[in-house]
């Protein structure tokens, strides 16, 4: 009983660890994301949090850790949620349109995660989480591509270089929160469906 006690004690303190840091990155993204990386403190991060400067050192040694975490999770994040999404039933073109609508679904639920791992994302000293970063951002690109080409093999689309449209792809995506406004206008997932038109459809009457 004594040690069933003590392992539901220590499972406990764990999960409330987990929730603390969780609670810490969703805070301080939205910071960085309203306030900018220099412009945030680490007492606005404890303020916002509402809990002491102490207690969020015991968690993060500093701020370039905090916002690197953001940075690592929110691509890890990106792809896993992009993947999920994919119809396993849907035909090639069906597949690239939901790549290209599950990101603009993903920016809108996590706006200030995207935007502050954006800012980030080049800018980590650590070589360790810089090259897992680059991983999680390798399979992204990666799964489009795929995507692309087996919209081709299908003949869905025409033969075209595959990599160059990938990035035409993302770019579209990627700088959409450097213009999106909320209130103004279609969804992020409806402008992604719109580029997906756009981009695969062309402008050119029929």
């Amino acid at each position: 009983m004594a040690r069933a006690a003590a392992v539901k004690a220590v499972s406990g303190e764990m999960s409330d660890a987990s929730d603390r840091m969780g609670q810490i990155l969703s805070e301080s993204a939205r910071l960085f994301a309203t306030k900018g990386y220099d412009g945030t403190s680490m007492r606005d991060i404890a303020e916002a949090c509402g809990i002491s400067k102490s207690l969020l050192y015991h968690h993060f040694t500093d701020k370039d850790e905090i916002y690197a975490r953001i940075a690592l999770g929110s691509t890890q994040r990106l792809f896993e949620f992009v993947e999920e999404r994919l119809p396993e039933g849907g035909t090639p073109p069906e597949r690239v349109r939901a790549f290209m609508t599950a990101t603009g679904d993903y920016f809108q639920r996590y706006r200030s995660n995207w935007i502050a791992s954006t800012a980030a994302f080049w800018s980590d000293p650590e070589l360790r989480r810089h090259k897992e970063r680059m991983m999680w951002r390798d399979r992204y690109e990666g799964l489009i591509r795929r995507l692309i080409q087996d919209a081709i093999n299908s003949g869905d689309f025409r033969p075209v270089d595959v990599p160059l449209t990938g990035r035409l792809v993302l770019s579209s995506l990627n700088w959409m929160h450097r213009w999106y406004r909320p209130e103004k206008g279609l969804t992020p997932a409806q402008i992604a469906d719109s580029y997906y038109d756009l981009i695969f459809n062309g402008l050119k009457a029929e």
